[in-house]
């Protein structure tokens, strides 16, 4: 299977690279807009900041390229937010597959420290993506901005409030969290998504 990796000016892009490769698949990193359309799948993954990354992808078209892709593909942690209509982040318009906008966490409590940082647990699970996950699996997590709530979720966290931690349109899935680093249950769910069938 050709798995091809969004090359772009993102942090952990590498830690996918290495799940993968644990996986026996030596992923394509690339910015190569004929190599990301030829690919059997495709992962969006992401740390960092959402205008400076947007602006990245713009300057080389990627955006658009993202947005057209019709092999499955998966936004990772910004790639998810990236994947939505705008951000809080810099006042970002986003690549719009998601009808969405972006949020800034903003602390109710004391005790409520942001970022988002460390084990969450899933609930309300949905879609192909999370087969064999079982509610209230534990993922990792790291993001001081979330997705709302939407017609698109498919999987649910609560940090301050309830959010999106997946969502699914058409053949775009997303996780706010890092599977890579998520243990049993993260490598499962990207076995799910190498897994899903294209449209």
């Amino acid at each position: 299977m050709n798995v091809a990796i969004v090359k772009y000016n993102a942090g952990n892009i590498y830690s996918v690279v290495n799940a993968l490769r644990r996986m026996g698949i030596e992923p394509d990193l690339t910015d190569s807009p004929e190599r990301l359309m030829a690919a059997d799948r495709v992962i969006f993954p992401g740390q960092g900041e959402a205008h400076g990354a947007m602006q990245y992808l713009k300057e080389r078209r990627l955006d658009e390229v993202i947005r057209n892709l019709r092999q499955p593909v998966f936004g990772i942690c910004v790639g998810q937010q990236l994947l939505c209509r705008h951000s809080e982040e810099g006042d970002t318009d986003c690549i719009g597959v998601f009808d969405v906008d972006v949020r800034k966490f903003v602390a109710k409590r004391h005790e409520d420290k942001i970022p988002a940082m460390g084990w969450n647990r899933l609930t309300d699970l949905s879609s192909p993506l999370m087969n064999g996950i079982s509610e209230g699996d534990y993922v990792y997590f790291v993001h001081s901005f979330y997705v709302p709530l939407c017609d698109a979720t498919i999987a649910t966290t609560d940090f301050i409030q309830p959010y999106s931690a997946c969502l699914h349109k058409d053949n775009f899935y997303t996780a706010q969290f890092h599977p890579e680093k998520s243990g049993k249950v993260g490598a499962r769910i990207i076995q799910n998504f190498l897994d899903i069938e294209r449209l």
